[in-house]
């Protein structure tokens, strides 16, 4: 059989391919990654840095490849057959990772280069890729015995299947729930674009009336807008509740398990738990720094919290006689009083933000800060229609990247949004070559009536994941493993979250925010409001985001060997950030793919860390400009074209000149 994935490909060959290639393609791409460790292995002159090191980074390019296509596809347009095939292709990766990893003679070469690196007169990026390889061996069991390499091949082993069966859980229990309503009175309150999608989506699955789903476009504006508070309850505890219904779907026996089998990994590797093992590859180090910022932001955002939710619960009582304020309440009577204290509200702002016209906002952005030009190409293969793509270019015309963008719904894509490569930046053989940066989300659709309308919050969504994209576009280094986003954890949000910034300035709503059907540019009152309305609650927003990086301390900083009941352990990790009052029928862990699924096991407090760095580095964009160039090119050059290649705070510095003050994000949050 002829395999696409087997041939050389430039931009990846989405529309010749088929289920059929992937399981053979990997193994076979597996195969040749073999051959070419083994070349390394047996070569006979004395270890160097390029025969090993360098050998070592060049090793797999196809496979890397092969493999990014395939589970991007897993989770952007996945269907049963491709689920199937993850299952079995994941355990084979993993084993291909630890055959790689445990391998002894290998890691005798590479120790060999690392224990001479005094002598070879490398530079810093060289040094950073030896050591980075070092420390992937050690850290990973290359000196364990050969009983424990066993365990900890079966525990790696497990971990890809369960992870893979987590996410594939959470996507069914989103596509099976519906919410199908046939009386109009029942629907008070929502927006026409809200019902109007309603309908589409009962039309496109052969029912009359109107339905709601689990995913975000649709879940969203029923709790903010509906006045039937039965119904949001409904939605609520439906969203609420994915894999969590003691049925096959069910996500409880997964979550212990992966704690569990993480926790077994950190000690067979000498680590008291999977946190230490994990934190210590990242800016805070250890779990005890990362709780101790997370309890030094609580200290700040919780009385600010408790007043804010007093006040929405005192509202609600006045406005509708709510004597107990639940989970389905809190949007729905927090855009009541964001409407009657700013007198905005998304419905009077997604007219100003077409999704088009804020791509092309993005792109300006982009172009004012760093001199980039995108030009929308149909020539490309892509895996679906929805999928836009792009040339990147400099001011000089020279590829800079290949981008692709995926904005909305569809039951192959899973929920959230994410920024993901095709092929990493590298110099190889004297040639820079460019990365294929992709961007997904999952945006309101068009309508029979109305182009896409973002709100507010999913314009600062685009924004952040393009900050993602212009970290992997930008990349400027030799090496793949230290190139755009693969940088510690804790820094890869820094990108992201500084770009939010710019959707609450005038300079930057002058540019694209202008009202769909008159091409009016969004009114000044307005842009003085999403401003005033920036720190609307933000005490509740930050307590919310610091539950989530408590639970996640709590399953992997500690022993879960004895924890049997999923909902009671969360309970107690929630107990210091909570104010609603707990719904029995719901469960975060089982549906908290960042950290089951995804890569943010022990990370999640990085989003409030990235914060800090972002709230002060936006603040010497303020100083200056904030198109300032100096300062833009500054960035560009210490941060997004660098990745990896130096300690992430010695970059930051270099930037800003200086260490990040906390006092930025208070400052900015209303805090302080």
């Amino acid at each position: 059989m002829e395999n696409p994935l087997l041939e050389q490909f430039d931009t990846a060959p989405f529309s010749i391919l088929k289920n059929e290639h992937y399981l053979p393609g990997i193994k076979s791409l597996i195969e040749a990654t073999k051959q070419e460790i083994d070349a390394i292995v047996q070569n006979t002159e004395a270890p160097t840095f390029e025969n090993t090191v360098e050998a070592l980074e060049n090793t797999g390019l196809q496979l890397d490849r092969a493999t990014s296509i395939f589970f991007n596809l897993n989770s952007a347009e996945t269907n049963d057959e491709l689920q199937q095939i993850a299952q079995e292709v994941s355990p084979l990766l993993s084993d291909f990772q630890n055959d790689l990893l445990l391998n002894v003679a290998l890691f005798e070469k590479v120790q060999h280069v690392y224990n001479d690196r005094e002598n070879l007169n490398l530079n810093a990026e060289q040094q950073m890729l030896l050591e980075k390889q070092y420390k992937g061996f050690s850290r990973n069991g290359a000196n364990l015995s050969e009983e424990k390499k066993e365990k900890l091949r079966k525990i790696d082993s497990d971990l890809s299947r369960l992870k893979l069966t987590f996410g594939e859980n959470i996507l069914k229990e989103t596509n099976i729930f519906e919410m199908h309503l046939t009386d109009e009175s029942l629907l008070d309150g929502l927006p026409e674009g809200a019902k109007e999608a309603a309908a589409q989506t009962a039309e496109e699955k052969n029912k009359e009336g109107w339905v709601f789903t689990l995913d975000y476009p649709s879940y969203i504006p029923f709790m903010k807008y509906a006045k039937n508070r039965e119904l949001r309850k409904q939605l609520s505890i439906a969203f609420g509740a994915k894999a969590f219904h003691n049925d096959k779907l069910d996500n409880q026996q997964n979550v212990l398990r992966i704690a569990e089998l993480r926790h077994q990994r950190a000690k067979l590797l000498s680590y008291a738990s999977h946190a230490h093992f994990v934190l210590e590859e990242r800016m805070a180090e250890t779990p005890k720094k990362v709780q101790d910022f997370l309890q030094e932001l609580l200290k700040k955002a919780k009385p600010a919290a408790e007043e804010e939710f007093k006040e929405l619960q005192a509202f609600a009582k006045e406005m509708d006689g709510i004597e107990v304020l639940q989970k389905w309440d809190g949007a729905y009577y927090a855009e009541k009083l964001k409407q009657q204290r700013f007198n905005l509200d998304d419905e009077k702002l997604k007219p100003y933000f077409e999704l088009q016209k804020v791509i092309d906002g993005v792109f300006t952005v982009a172009q004012k800060l760093y001199g980039l030009q995108f030009e929308q190409v149909t020539a490309i293969d892509t895996y679906h229609p929805d999928v836009k793509t792009y040339r990147v270019n400099d001011a000089d015309g020279e590829l800079v990247a290949i981008f692709y963008a995926d904005f909305h719904p569809r039951a192959g894509k899973r929920g959230g949004a994410w920024m993901t490569s095709y092929k990493p930046q590298q110099i190889k053989d004297g040639v820079n070559e460019r990365p294929h940066v992709s961007i997904v989300c999952n945006f309101t659709k068009p309508t029979a009536s109305k182009p896409s309308l973002l709100t507010f919050n999913e314009v600062t969504t685009l924004f952040h994941e393009f900050g993602h994209a212009l970290h992997g576009m930008l990349a400027n280094t030799t090496y793949k493993g230290l190139s755009g986003t693969s940088v510690y954890w804790d820094f890869v949000e820094l990108p992201s979250q500084i770009l939010e910034n710019w959707c609450y300035e005038k300079e930057t709503l002058e540019l694209f925010a202008t009202h769909y059907k008159t091409g009016e540019v969004i009114p000044m009152e307005y842009v003085e409001k999403i401003k005033a309305s920036s720190t609307f609650h933000e005490g509740m927003q930050t307590l919310r985001q610091l539950s989530f990086g408590m639970l996640d301390m709590a399953w992997h900083s500690k022993d879960p060997g004895e924890i049997t009941d999923v909902k009671a352990y969360e309970k107690g990790a929630f107990a210091l950030t909570k104010l609603y009052p707990d719904v029995p029928e719901n469960c975060m862990s089982t549906s908290f793919a960042h950290i089951f699924q995804g890569g943010y096991s022990a990370g999640y407090y990085s989003y409030k860390w990235a914060e800090v760095l972002d709230a002060d580095a936006f603040a010497y964009f303020k100083e200056e400009g904030i198109f300032n160039k100096k300062v833009a090119n500054k960035f560009k050059e210490y941060i997004l074209s660098q990745g990896g290649t130096q300690d992430p705070m010695e970059l930051y510095v270099k930037f800003r000149g200086q260490k990040p003050n906390p006092d930025a994000l208070l400052k900015r949050a209303g805090l302080l």
